[in-house]
């Protein structure tokens, strides 16, 4: 017995995004494109929707990620032609990406807290490891050696070198017991530093009062300062979350970048009658296929733990990045090939720029 079709059931006269009268079994609103459901919002319905609105795991994601990776500038050639039903958009696809980077990056760093606690195991820092090393036992060891050294010196001289040792070691004590020297212009910061460990609650005003220290607004904000740096380097984990704040500081200075270096790559190509828009169009896909190669050799280096990650990594990129400009603008492999040289140099002095100013930013707003 053949079986009937199954009918799709008009829940509703009209639709409920336009008001478009329904009039036979649509599936899905003509006027606006919204599917003909009821009002009630099920749990499944509505987790569906958070991954598909925000992740797109649809055919798109896949038509889009399996080219870009294995076709260079093919997608983006595509979808300046023309052809962009089929591709995911490149602004989304790439905010996709790179969030997936990040969120991945904070799973991980959790995981080896985990197991951290698990193991009872903590990481030691440089000045740990120092801890147990005596300055007076270095100097020990050293008069010895140099007693064995200079048997045959004259007594005059030899005196005078153990001098020396005892004003080198002086120095490292008092270095030992201070910790590294910071300053910002001709204001040492350590004086600072040591001041509000001591008066954590005390007010800035107060504070500079104490120290004879002139109540400037540089002076105010170099003792806010000090506070932020002795968290960084004297703290545990200071130094792990100032460069946590950094990164999610550089994920957005690199929106900003992006575009700037497409005004670059349009001066290269110039000639090429392309619009600003479509250039962009191709730095978001080169950006994407960054971001992926990243995660993948992040993950590798995270579970393998291999030496020679970084290097390859950077290979594998420069390759695509060489064969996506030589395809998408279609020029020949020496005129690509100095503009892949000079565009490289941009982008290096931008992001060094860009390292700087987010490094800044971040330790202002620490």
């Amino acid at each position: 017995m053949r079986k009937s079709k199954k009918v799709n059931i008009v829940r509703e006269p009209s639709c409920l995004n336009c008001g478009y009268p329904f009039q036979n079994d649509e599936k899905f609103c003509p006027e606006c494109g919204q599917s003909n459901k009821d009002k009630q919002v099920t749990f499944k319905e509505f987790i569906y929707e958070i991954f598909n609105g925000f992740f797109s795991w649809d055919a798109k994601f896949w038509n889009t990620i399996v080219p870009l990776l294995t076709k260079p500038g093919k997608v983006s050639k595509d979808y300046i032609e023309g052809k962009r039903e089929r591709y995911t958009n490149p602004f989304r696809f790439y905010l996709t990406i790179s969030i997936l980077f990040f969120v991945m990056l904070g799973v991980t760093d959790s995981y080896e807290r985990f197991n951290d606690f698990r193991d009872g195991s903590q990481k030691k820092s440089i000045s740990d490891n120092l801890k147990g090393i005596s300055i007076d036992s270095i100097q020990e060891e050293a008069t010895k050696n140099m007693e064995s050294a200079l048997k045959d010196t004259d007594s005059t001289q030899k005196k005078e070198l153990f001098n020396v040792i005892q004003i080198a070691s002086d120095s490292l004590k008092a270095r030992s017991n201070t910790g590294p020297t910071f300053q910002l212009g001709d204001l040492k910061l350590n004086r600072f530093m040591d001041f509000q460990e001591k008066h954590p609650y005390m007010p800035i005003d107060e504070a500079l009062d104490s120290l004879g220290t002139e109540k400037t607004f540089f002076n105010r904000f170099a003792y806010d300062r000090s506070e932020k740096i002795s968290a960084i380097f004297k703290k545990d984990d200071g130094l792990n979350d100032f460069l946590k704040q950094l990164l999610s500081y550089a994920s957005i200075s690199l929106f900003v970048l992006l575009p700037f270096f497409t005004l670059f790559l349009k001066f290269f190509y110039i000639r090429r009658e392309y619009t600003y828009v479509e250039h962009l169009v191709f730095v978001f896909h080169t950006q994407t296929v960054f971001f992926l190669l990243l995660t993948l050799f992040y993950l590798v280096n995270f579970i393998l733990h291999p030496g020679f990650v970084i290097p390859i990594f950077i290979l594998l990129f420069l390759i695509y990045l060489f064969l996506a400009m030589k395809h998408f603008y279609q020029q020949g492999t020496v005129k690509t090939f100095i503009k892949f040289c000079m565009l490289n140099t941009v982008y290096f002095i931008l992001g060094s720029i860009g390292i700087m100013l987010t490094s800044v930013a971040a330790f202002l707003l620490y």
